[in-house]
């Protein structure tokens, strides 16, 4: 029996994140070039998205390129956009199906040209989806978003157009890039690693963590259904206690 009949699908987790890790380990493990670790991690989103939408999860965030990603070796980046524009380019047709939307956070403007176009056309073609809202975090950090959105706040401070007085949680979620976004509820982490490394810093405050030793090209349905499963399992206290939550 698939651990996806375990799951109750009226409290599965609204909102997914995860942090794809392992594609490079996966590729040395088996002497291969850490571009074949990343091919075979692409295939692992397919799985993944499909399994979310079985799951009756509504938001699933990848994190697929940092900004501290570009300091990696240019032949590894080059080899990454080329790899994001056939991956894009060969889903569109299946999001279109499947009903699955695609969005993006991320510093754009930094993207080669074809991977900026070919992301922004399936973008374009993929907005009436309804099933499943997939994002892509390319170019993205959290510490880029947070200081877009403070230099953002402090000019319209400046111009009048907000007023000091006013700002608070609910006007900083909306100078930021997931605004039309809710917070992840599970956030999921592959690879063995047990950090966050600069995602999602400001929306994960109360998102609950599970981490795998599982390197990502091997995390398919039955690896997110466990996730979803442990998730089921964990009391949401929100500051409260046990007694104000379960009343």
């Amino acid at each position: 029996m698939s651990s996806l009949d375990k799951i109750d699908k009226s409290q599965s987790p609204r909102h997914i994140a995860i942090i794809m890790d392992g594609n490079g380990r996966w590729a040395k493990a088996r002497g291969l070039q850490r571009v074949e670790g990343h091919k075979k991690g692409v295939e692992a989103v397919r799985k993944v998205v499909e399994a979310a939408v079985s799951a009756s999860v509504k938001y699933l965030t990848v994190y697929t390129f940092s900004t501290e990603n570009w300091n990696r070796p240019v032949e590894e980046v080059n080899a990454l956009m080329d790899l994001l524009v056939y991956a894009i380019a060969k889903e569109t047709p299946d999001l279109l199906r499947n009903g699955i939307k695609l969005e993006c956070i991320g510093e754009r403007e930094r993207l080669p040209e074809k991977t900026r176009k070919t992301l922004e056309e399936c973008i374009e073609k993929t907005s009436e989806c309804k099933n499943l809202t997939l994002v892509v975090a390319i170019s993205y950090s959290s510490k880029w978003e947070m200081t877009e959105a403070a230099r953002k706040i402090a000019n319209d401070v400046r111009t009048g157009t907000l007023r000091e007085q006013d700002i608070n949680e609910e006007i900083i979620n909306n100078y930021l890039t997931t605004s039309n976004i809710p917070d992840p509820d599970l956030m999921i982490r592959t690879g063995g690693e047990y950090r966050i490394s600069n995602f999602l810093l400001w929306q994960a405050a109360y998102a609950e963590f599970y981490f795998t030793e599982t390197f990502w090209p091997d995390f398919g349905e039955e690896e997110l259904y466990k996730a979803i499963l442990d998730f089921q399992q964990r009391e949401r206290r929100y500051g409260k206690i046990s007694e104000q939550v379960n009343c």
